[in-house]
């Protein structure tokens, strides 16, 4: 096995990684930017190495600062974690140019299933049902346009072949605003992402978002691990996710989790996965592959007891799995809340110091944190500074641990989006689950302003 991993993230995730490592004897190390200098992980690790400023473009993206900080440690590999470079495949082709292990999957694969348009193409190849859209990416010529949106049906969403994380998208709902709608995205997607491509799907109007977490090694081998359920989100980005996800028939999640199995042999695919899709109607509707471990991992974790992150490694190691897709038995159920440190109903970013840090505990709560009382949350990240999972054996019970959990969590100095999670942990829609991805913002839309007592 790895001696030792350079870490190459930062937040929950580092520590996350860190904590996978020393279970498995495996030393760290943890790059930082100047900002992060008194992180928890950076205190735990073994080494640590400033590679910049906060800026990230300085730090974090900096490719050649995190490959000589593993040249100078002696590190074996380098994990990406999520965000950042784990899904930049000429980082990961640097990593191992450089004679390190990259922690993930080979740049063509990720090259494959970074390209949006390459990416649809691929799981149609492997028999994975897509959203109908246009054959790869919409041409210059207006007429072949307006004839695809026609044939698709309106409304149609244009989206950016090169986009992720809910970005480089747009929906039309008339001819009259299509070509417009094109011509605009195009030029976001190229300032944006360095690929002007666009393509069109069918927009479903109330959709459900259903992940299948796979894994797959470098001899032929691939599970799928469940599903998670994902709906609850605010403007493309997830709030709460859940394993498994309710209401979807086991034979219809497990065609689905199948294909995504053979998908991934099919075109040699290596480490952790997820195929998000799009469901609706009892259909499932492939819209894109992340490479890489999702912030949601641990809710397949409880369900699976199976270990996401040090599984990444061993396969990087260039082990086999260690189990067959007939040994993967899902029991109970797990929801994850993302703590964010922002106005929890203007969502506006809250910066600071945090005085006050008390995480709840008890049967089935897990919390996955960097911070800590006295821990200053730097302004130059994303805002996310934990996540508090919650297991149950049943959906109900996992929904009453959280509930109970959400009331003992006490986050002082800044703000965080706490008062929002405990809305929805009692919200008669999410109790009932099957939620669509639209559920969250038209709640948002409806609820009146909270008072500062109330928050």
């Amino acid at each position: 096995m790895f001696e030792k991993i350079l870490i190459a993230n930062r937040g929950e995730i580092a520590l996350r990684i860190q904590r996978a490592c020393r279970e498995m004897g495996i030393k760290t190390v943890v790059v930082h930017s100047e900002a992060d200098r008194e992180a928890k992980y950076v205190k735990l690790a073994d080494e640590s190495v400033c590679i910049g400023p906060a800026a990230s473009n300085l730090s974090y993206l900096s490719m050649p600062a995190i490959i000589s900080a593993a040249e100078v440690t002696d590190a074996q590999a380098i994990h990406p974690g999520y965000g950042f470079l784990s899904e930049n495949a000429d980082f990961a082709e640097r990593v191992e140019q450089s004679g390190f292990v990259f922690i993930g999957p080979r740049a063509e694969s990720i090259r494959l299933m970074g390209d949006k348009v390459s990416a649809k193409h691929a799981m149609i190849e492997a028999g994975v049902p897509c959203v109908p859209g246009s054959d790869g990416a919409l041409p210059d010529d207006p007429k072949v346009i307006v004839q695809t949106a026609r044939k698709v049906g309106y409304p149609v969403i244009i989206k950016a072949a090169g986009g992720g994380g809910g970005r480089g998208m747009r929906v039309v709902h008339t001819e009259a605003a299509l070509l417009n709608a094109v011509t605009m995205t195009k030029t976001e997607a190229g300032a944006a992402f360095g690929n002007p491509e666009v393509y069109m799907e069918k927009f479903l109007e109330n959709p459900r978002h259903v992940e299948i977490q796979i894994l797959a090694d470098q001899h032929g081998n691939a599970v799928w691990l469940g599903e998670r359920d994902c709906s609850m989100q605010r403007r493309h980005q997830k709030v709460i996710e859940e394993a498994p996800a309710p209401g979807i028939p086991r034979k219809t999640i497990e065609k689905i989790g199948n294909r995504c199995a053979d998908a991934c042999k099919k075109i040699g695919y290596r480490g952790a996965g997820t195929f998000e899709f799009l469901y609706e109607n009892g259909e499932f509707y492939f819209i894109e592959m992340n490479t890489r471990v999702q912030v949601e991992h641990p809710v397949t974790e409880m369900i699976t007891g199976i270990d996401i992150v040090q599984e990444q490694i061993r396969i990087a190691f260039g082990e086999k799995l260690r189990f067959k897709q007939s040994d993967i038995e899902l029991r109970g159920h797990a929801i994850e809340c993302r703590i964010n440190a922002e106005d929890p109903f203007k969502f506006t970013p809250s910066p600071g110091r945090i005085a006050t840090w008390h995480t709840p505990g008890g049967p089935g709560i897990r919390v996955d944190s960097h911070a800590y009382a006295g821990y200053f949350v730097p302004p130059n990240y994303d805002s996310m500074i934990g996540k508090v999972i919650s297991y149950g054996s049943t959906r109900e019970q996992a929904i009453r641990r959280m509930q109970i959990a959400l009331s003992e969590m006490v986050v002082e100095g800044i703000q965080t989006n706490i008062p929002l999670h405990r809305e929805l942990m009692v919200d008669a829609r999410f109790i009932e689950g099957g939620t669509n991805i639209h559920y969250l913002e038209h709640k948002l839309a409806d609820m009146p302003v909270l008072s500062k007592k109330d928050k």
